[in-house]
């Protein structure tokens, strides 16, 4: 409970020290895509240090292009602004949560509603238009979180942008090493479970190491194929790193 608690008040010192950079960063010039990118990968570090989470990167880290990578829960999104700065796609109800959707917002977050066909179109055009910029895009193609037991189907629709551009596409896992032998579902957040209730459980942890692990920007035809080889691809770097943790 004394771990929580210091947690706790480093989490909302951070989060405070976040609110006021950004004003500090509007006041000082227009809040271009690259701007908001930095502003955010300055704001997800602090984050991760309060909470205790380190993060490791394996491969040559994205300066452009779409990032395709899996999902474990909504602390994906600190851990890989704080090794690239870049812009997110995520689903529509992050805009409702406390503090984080305004970030994410702030941040130059692409918002998508997945149960219309409209909204998934407008975030295509969106997507489109941000990979001009010399800021990634970061997509979570499996469409939710899971608690890594498998990479879930990826899906097209929202690669085709960078099929369409011949844009590069470069495959990221992600994999959560936690202290001790608490296995790696334990810190997931997927299924029904609650936001702040997960977070509550984070607070009291030992902390964990986030491994990040980049494979080479490639170039595809069409979506399907990207969408099918990416996650294979995704699979095989989550696999490697489970053999090399095992070894060791």
């Amino acid at each position: 409970m004394l771990r929580r608690c210091q947690r706790a008040v480093a989490l909302a010192l951070a989060l405070a020290a976040c609110v006021i950079h950004f004003w500090f960063v509007r006041i000082r010039g227009p809040l271009t895509l690259n701007r908001r990118a930095l502003w955010l990968q300055s704001a997800c570090r602090g984050v991760l240090a309060s909470l205790g989470i380190r993060v490791t990167v394996e491969g040559l880290v994205p300066t452009r292009g779409l990032v395709v990578a899996n999902h474990l829960s909504y602390v994906d999104i600190a851990i890989f602004s704080s090794v690239m700065p870049c812009c997110f796609v995520s689903k529509q109800e992050v805009i409702r949560w406390p503090f984080f959707g305004w970030a994410a917002r702030a941040g130059g977050t692409i918002f998508l509603d997945r149960s219309s066909r409209a909204s998934a179109n407008a975030a295509a055009v969106l997507i489109s238009d941000r990979l001009s910029h010399p800021v990634p895009v970061l997509l979570f193609p499996e469409g939710t979180s899971t608690d890594g037991s498998q990479v879930h189907r990826f899906h097209g629709r929202l690669i085709h942008p960078a099929t369409e551009l011949g844009a590069p596409i470069t495959a990221a896992a992600v994999r959560y090493v936690p202290a001790g032998d608490t296995p790696e579902r334990e810190l997931c957040w997927f299924g029904d479970q609650e936001f702040l209730p997960h977070l509550f459980k984070l607070l009291g942890l030992e902390g964990f190491t986030a491994r990040v692990r980049f494979g080479e920007p490639r170039v595809y035809n069409d979506r399907r194929t990207a969408a099918a080889q990416t996650r294979a691809e995704v699979t095989a770097m989550r696999s490697e790193a489970v053999l090399e943790i095992v070894s060791r």
